[in-house]
């Protein structure tokens, strides 16, 4: 296993596109949060605004870009021709993978937690000047609030699962741009695609299983009641579609020829 991380990462880090994606993770997301942390406002009357989801809105970007890159770890040494290349030297399919997941999880993690945290402080900076004070009822998003930590942990944990998603479907459909096609429609379309559902019941049930929604939902810190699905139980939700889709892609990997 040490010789097949040792590998993946030296492929990872000598392609120069992926470092440009990790970095554009921390650009966009940052960037992002930033323009809306500037954009809202909440005056003396109030707003129902939440400051610690207004400050980590960034990652609705971000995880688009982290997205491509758990495909491209997989999907891009079928497209080159590499991948014999390295079932030759390691027979173990499983162990490709594993290797793959842990190196892709690593990079987005670091990558994660300066996107993150970057997001936060440039709502912290500039949310109180846009009325999110503690004389209005919505002080601007800190570490030093319980809630608020659990919004930076989890949210760094879901950036690291879409990729883990992203490489699950890739390992299937081997394909760069269908694999892409495919984790930004579960992400993106699907709840656009609910939103033609009328029976509230059955509209609330699809938010809980959406991975952007549910996943999403563990950057709540106010009204939590009130969303469809709690923030560690959104959580989960992402956690399970992406086992099932590295379960499918290992499943897959050691059944079909490379």
């Amino acid at each position: 296993m040490r010789f097949a991380i040792r590998a993946e990462w030296t492929k990872l880090r000598t392609i120069a596109g992926n470092a440009w994606l990790a970095g554009a993770v921390i650009v966009l997301t940052i960037g992002l949060s930033a323009a809306v942390s500037a954009a809202v406002e909440c005056t003396s009357a109030g707003c129902d605004a939440d400051p610690t989801k207004i400050a980590l809105t960034g990652v609705v970007l971000g995880q688009a870009i982290v997205a491509i890159l758990g495909a491209l770890m997989m999907s891009g040494e079928y497209g080159t021709g590499m991948i014999g290349a390295t079932f030759a030297a390691m027979p173990r399919r499983s162990t490709v993978l594993t290797a793959k997941a842990l190196v892709l999880s690593g990079v987005v993690l670091a990558a994660g937690i300066v996107a993150v945290l970057g997001s936060l402080l440039a709502g912290r900076l500039l949310l109180p000047g846009n009325g999110f004070t503690a004389g209005h009822g919505r002080p601007a998003p800190s570490l030093a609030d319980g809630q608020t930590m659990r919004a930076v942990i989890g949210t760094i944990l879901y950036v690291v699962l879409v990729a883990l998603l992203s490489l699950g479907i890739a390992t299937v459909v081997r394909d760069a741009a269908v694999a892409i096609g495919a984790v930004l429609g579960v992400l993106f379309l699907f709840p656009i695609l609910i939103q033609v559902v009328e029976d509230p019941d059955l509209y609330r049930h699809l938010q809980q299983i959406s991975p952007l929604i549910a996943g999403l939902a563990i950057q709540n810190t106010m009204n939590v009641a009130d969303a469809p699905i709690g923030p560690w139980a959104g959580l989960g939700v992402v956690a399970a579609w992406t086992a099932a889709a590295l379960l499918a892609g290992g499943l897959v990997l050691r059944r079909r020829d490379a």
